[in-house]
């Protein structure tokens, strides 16, 4: 029967081309809209580590000045200092902990006719992999003895392998970066979270192809490698010696297993900012202690702009949706007097209102079809634009099949009033009629 009814539908569209393109075209536009925005927003507010991000937290202590605080009100500072990232780590109140700042490092191939160049580093501490899922494709990284002796190690994203090393195994070969020459003790498989979590608030970029070089942070600071961002809430005399100047540049962040361990490591905070206001390091008692999600919705890490896009965008398939409507109403009412016979031979009106969503689904099928160009075009335009995520707007397949669910169900849902129109006609007026 479901064949009777699709060789119904394809006659009666191909006999009404003008309106049928019009239909195709006005649902393609609004699905590609949606589409195209959907795709920015997914890729703006995707968990990047889902198989762990309700394990991952940032704390968040302040040191600042008494001078504009209230309390309950006022967000503890996003970075710590030093002194109060290390004390947090060696307090090994959770599963793994790792401090860590955003870097620049030069890097000087070993070949003799190649320049220099300048990419993105990290400095952190050894569970840094192990807490972010890292993957190697060779070697590992360094452990905490590492951090504490100031080894000379590096660990390599596979990009930078590719360019120094043409892709081979350089485990145990030596890069030379800021004039230091680094034992090299992994090479990263292609791994860039996106968003990048982990440089929120530390002056990094939020998406990209992630950084090229990971350091010890202890190894970093020694060669007078600095964070590309600092705040100090004092005067400081001396920038260099950040390890003990009033100055917050670490971000601190610690696995823990389960919610009881969450709230266990949020009581130590709290009891540690007392600490340390008993101590007269602290005027300030506000911590805070938020998930990689909490983190990123706190950071504001889409746009405004990209959720109004995508409001707009389904407002404007909406609008497409209506004009489609009218569209199939106005093809049901030319089509009244073959309604009427249909219905006097014996159709029932369940025979005509499907007769009819198969008509608008094919209808939404075509849109679909188009709207995926539609979409490509849109996500081109994207990429084209000066924004850091614009290289990532492509349509993955769980997007594509995404589509054709919206055009169905746009398609379905525009078809609904002409379909119940259609059936409801009493036959005898259009006997009459014809």
């Amino acid at each position: 029967m479901f064949a009777y009814y699709l060789e119904l539908a394809l006659r009666s569209l191909k006999r009404n081309r003008v309106l049928t393109a019009l239909m195709v075209m006005a649902l393609a536009l609004g699905i590609g809209a949606t589409i195209t925005t959907l795709t920015v927003l997914r890729l703006l507010s995707g968990d990047p580590l889902p198989q762990k991000s309700t394990q991952l937290f940032y704390p968040q202590i302040d040191p600042n000045a008494k001078e504009g605080y209230i309390a309950g009100q006022t967000k503890p500072a996003p970075t710590m200092t030093y002194v109060d990232a290390m004390n947090l780590l060696h307090a090994h109140r959770a599963t793994r902990q790792l401090a860590m700042a955003l870097s620049q490092a030069k890097v000087l191939p070993q070949q003799g006719g190649d320049h220099p160049f300048f990419s993105d580093a990290v400095m952190t501490t050894a569970d840094f992999f192990a807490m972010f899922d890292a993957p190697f494709q060779y070697g590992g990284g360094w452990t905490a003895a590492d951090d504490d002796n100031g080894a000379q190690l590096v660990v390599i994203a596979g990009f930078l392998n590719d360019k120094l090393f043409g892709g081979a195994n350089s485990v145990g070969k030596t890069v030379r970066l800021n004039d230091h020459d680094f034992r090299i003790v992994g090479v990263l498989k292609p791994w860039a979270p996106q968003p990048r979590f982990y440089a929120q608030d530390l002056g990094g970029r939020s998406y990209g192809d992630g950084d090229a070089a990971f350091l010890p942070l202890k190894t970093a600071r020694a060669i007078d490698m600095g964070p590309q961002d600092t705040e100090c809430y004092a005067a400081v005399s001396d920038i260099k010696h950040l390890e003990t100047a009033p100055c917050m540049w670490l971000g601190v962040w610690v696995e823990l297993a389960d919610d009881a361990a969450a709230a266990g490591y949020k009581s130590f905070l709290s009891s540690y900012a007392q600490q340390q206001i008993a101590l007269g390091r602290f005027q300030r008692s506000e911590t805070a202690m938020l998930d990689l999600m909490g983190w990123l919705r706190d950071q504001q890490v889409v746009p405004d702009d990209v959720r109004l896009q995508a409001g707009l965008a389904f407002g404007f398939l909406l609008i497409c949706v209506v004009n489609t409507v009218g569209l199939l109403l106005a093809k049901c009412l030319r089509r009244s007097q073959e309604i009427g016979v249909r219905r006097a031979l014996g159709a029932t009106r369940r025979e005509i209102f499907t007769q009819f969503m198969v008509e608008a689904a094919i209808v939404g099928m075509a849109g679909g079809v188009l709207g995926l160009l539609f979409a490509e075009l849109g996500l081109l335009g994207i990429r084209h634009q000066p924004a850091e995520y614009a290289s990532l707007a492509h349509l993955d397949l769980g997007m594509f099949f995404f589509t054709f669910v919206v055009a169905l169900a746009a398609s379905l849902v525009a078809g609904i009033l002409p379909a119940w129109r259609a059936c409801v006609l009493a036959p005898a007026p259009q006997l009459k009629a014809a």
